[in-house]
């Protein structure tokens, strides 16, 4: 299979590389996701800074966010399953309506003064069940907001421009108004926020999707699910590592509010910048991704990606000074997002329609799902063995997965090459 795809075989530039924009579904989402999003990364740093502020306990940060992401390991699936089943917009609507609320409700506790540690696990369980909803579902609606298929590669990558476009600017905002304000005031514009994207939602005017088969019994269905991509050799494969990344590499960023604190003696504003300096990376990988101009090539690219990441994530370990720090975790942020971006990619690509709910409910728990248990290790072996040697292990564990992963894909290669034949991409 070629990876190559640096030749000049189609239009360039800015202008390809936003192609999925040109529909208005799809722009509408964006605007209104890129929001919600800013939001979102303000609290996810607002609630590790004040339960780090009020407990001081790496192992209570990390399982602050089990409690956030074990859910989604249990709810996908089933989400996945009625996201093929009934309609997806409507799903995400209810989906950012509760978020709202939950958001509403750790403001109102912060900015009263009653907020306690309980409080924040129960509401994070809470958004942690929502997210297992909200996740495969919108993962799986992204092919009906574009108006031509073969752009499906450049939207996922555009939402990883959105997502880590927020990152950026979520916590440097969030580090200036915790500074000042207090936490409660970003869980507050989080709330507000998931306005703009229901407002979205509610905005587009969607095809009427085609009836889905009469379904069976639910679990059958979820079975039905997982024997599909158990099947496949590059599903399988591409899920596999997505799950060892997300749980020995994605846990770091619970961490930081302990790197940005004790090893690098900063405040909350440190750990926006190095928040913000991960998504810089990110954005970067995504637009990289954005601008190919096939997903042809891909395969090799998570592998090398995977191996960088890791290998960045050991750098950073050893660091113990800011302006040393923030460019290593660009190019975490870059690996990481290239990463993760292609495995959404070639799943997408080569997943059945009538399956891709369940596919993605898969891919969600793998890439969300797992989480919370390498937060939970991540936050014990911190306390334990101390911060710097957990990021070092996490590393060596990524450089580990995208070996076994490179020593897979030529079997890959060959399960993939009738599919991308079938759906007319050359390869």
């Amino acid at each position: 299979m070629a990876t190559n795809d640096s030749k000049p075989t189609g239009p360039t530039g800015l202008k390809f590389a936003l192609r999925a924009l040109r529909g208005r579904n799809y722009r509408l989402f964006f605007a209104g996701q890129g929001i919600s999003l800013i939001g979102t990364w303000m609290q996810r740093i607002a609630v590790n800074w004040l339960v780090y502020r009020m407990t001081g306990s790496p192992f209570l940060l990390g399982m602050t966010t089990f409690c956030s992401q074990l859910p989604i390991f249990i709810a996908a699936p089933f989400a996945g399953e009625v996201a093929d089943r009934i309609d997806r917009r409507r799903i995400m609507v209810a989906t950012q309506v509760f978020s709202l609320v939950q958001a509403l409700a750790l403001a109102a506790l912060t900015l009263t003064g009653r907020i306690e540690v309980w409080h924040v696990m129960a509401l994070s369980v809470m958004l942690g069940v929502i997210n297992g909803f909200d996740v495969p579902t919108r993962q799986s609606f992204v092919i009906e907001m574009v108006d031509r298929r073969e752009d499906l590669g450049n939207a996922i990558a555009l939402n990883s421009v959105m997502f880590n476009g927020a990152r950026l600017i979520g916590p440097s905002v969030a580090g200036l108004l915790i500074a000042t304000m207090g936490e409660g005031v970003c869980f507050l514009v989080n709330g507000l926020s998931y306005i703009a994207v229901i407002g979205s939602l509610l905005a587009m005017r969607l095809a009427r999707r085609p009836a889905a088969a009469a379904p069976g019994p639910g679990f059958a269905r979820l079975a039905e699910g997982f024997a599909y991509a158990w099947a496949s050799a590059p599903i399988r494969s591409i899920l596999a590592v997505l799950a060892l990344t997300s749980l020995m590499g994605m846990p770091y960023v619970v961490l930081l509010p302990i790197v940005a604190k004790d090893i690098l003696h900063g405040g909350a504003h440190t750990l926006g910048f190095l928040t913000g300096a991960t998504g810089v990376g990110a954005i970067a990988g995504a637009l990289y991704l954005a601008s190919r101009k096939s997903v042809v090539g891909l395969v090799p690219v998570i592998a090398l990606a995977g191996g960088a990441f890791g290998l960045a994530l050991a750098a950073f370990s050893f660091s113990r000074w800011f302006w040393l720090s923030a460019p290593v975790l660009v190019l975490v942020g870059f690996t990481m997002m290239i990463q993760m971006a292609s495995c959404n990619t070639v799943l997408q690509t080569i997943t059945a329609d009538e399956k891709r709910g369940r596919v993605m409910s898969m891919y969600a728990m793998a890439f969300m799902g797992t989480a919370p248990f390498g937060s939970l290790l991540a936050g014990a072996l911190a306390a334990r063995i101390g911060t710097p040697i957990t990021l070092l292990l996490s590393g060596a564990a990524c450089v580990i997965g995208a070996g076994w992963f490179a020593a897979r894909m030529p079997a890959m290669r060959r399960a993939i090459r009738p599919i991308y034949l079938a759906k007319g991409i050359p390869i």
